[in-house]
Parts: structure tokens; C-alpha cells; sequence
């Protein structure tokens, strides 16, 4: 994903203007925290209905957490926080929806977790795409959705995680 990253950031950064006046403010870091945790408990709850509706729903949880072992977690989140949640969000909400919209940007998105063969982390990801795709087309600024794609990366998969107890579901803590 970092491989990835570098070459899609690099690329949206070559081609697309909004990606190099990418402006990150205490406005963008407020706006991209508070939807970072919207997207969150969206999750929270969807980690419920996919291991109740898809077959293999908790077991591809489980296989998307698996992946934290693969290296330390202060590495991880680096390479989250600097290459692949910025680039996933110059390339896929700059670039990409700037010229496809929407509606293309969102189903690319989705469809290029495809070769992971994980049905859950493809509607995840189009559910994350389409979240972040949304709150673009209503004129959120490319640097707060920078920080909320970073933020919940990092929030998701390395602090609190919606895997996280024996039975394999967190209880959703009261808003």
C-alpha cells in the first residue's frame, strides 16, 4: 500500500492542481476530526450488520487486523499518516472525482480492493470512499479530508479498533 501510495500521491500532486494547493489549517484539522469520527461510528455500527449479514463477515474483519502484526505499530502509523491516507485522498477525491465525479470516483475506489478477494474490505472501502466522496462534492476542502482519512486510519485500525473483545464485536460506547 505505501508502494502504491507514492505513485498515486505522486501522480495527483503531477496533475492535479487542487492536490498541490493542498492547505492544511486549524479549520481543515477541525473538519477532518469531527468527520474522521462520524466515519467511526458508521463503522462501529457496520462491523455489526457484516458480521451478521455476510457470510464471511467476521472472519474478513478479523483477516483486515490480522494486518497490524505485519510491522510496528509506530511504523504503520507513519506510513498511514504520511503516505497512503494523503495519497488515497489527492488521488481518489482530487484527482479521480475531480474529473469522473462522484459517482466513478466512489465505484473505482471500492472496486480497486477488489483483488484483496475480501467482500467485507470492498464495501467497507466503498462505504469510506463514498463517506469521503460525499463531503468533497459538498465542497469540504481536500486537507480536512487529508486529516480525517489519517485520523481514521489510525484511529480504526491501531487505537481502537472495532475488533476488539472475545466475542470479536466491540459494544458501541453511548454518543
Amino acid at each position: 500500500m505505501t508502494t502504491t501510495g507514492l505513485a498515486l500521491g505522486a501522480f495527483a500532486l503531477a496533475t492535479d492542481r487542487d492536490a498541490r494547493r493542498l492547505r492544511v489549517g486549524p479549520r481543515e484539522v477541525a473538519l477532518g476530526l469531527a468527520s474522521a469520527a462520524g466515519l467511526y461510528w458508521i463503522f462501529r455500527a457496520g462491523d455489526r450488520l457484516a458480521r451478521q449479514m455476510m457470510p464471511r463477515g467476521g472472519e474478513e474483519i478479523g483477516d483486515i487486523y490480522a494486518l497490524r502484526s505485519l510491522r510496528a505499530k509506530a511504523e504503520l502509523a507513519a506510513r498511514l499518516a504520511l503516505v497512503i491516507g494523503p495519497a488515497e485522498e489527492l488521488f481518489w477525491r482530487g484527482f479521480a472525482q475531480g474529473r469522473a465525479g462522484f459517482f466513478a470516483a466512489t465505484a473505482l475506489y471500492g472496486g480497486a480492493h477488489l483483488v484483496t478477494e475480501n467482500a467485507t474490505l470492498v464495501g467497507a472501502a466503498t462505504v469510506a470512499g463514498a463517506y469521503w466522496g460525499v463531503l468533497r462534492a459538498l465542497g469540504a476542502p481536500l486537507g480536512a479530508l487529508v486529516v480525517s482519512h489519517v485520523a481514521w486510519d489510525i484511529w480504526i485500525f491501531l487505537i481502537a479498533p472495532t475488533e476488539n473483545d472475545s466475542r470479536g464485536s466491540a459494544p458501541l460506547p453511548p454518543i
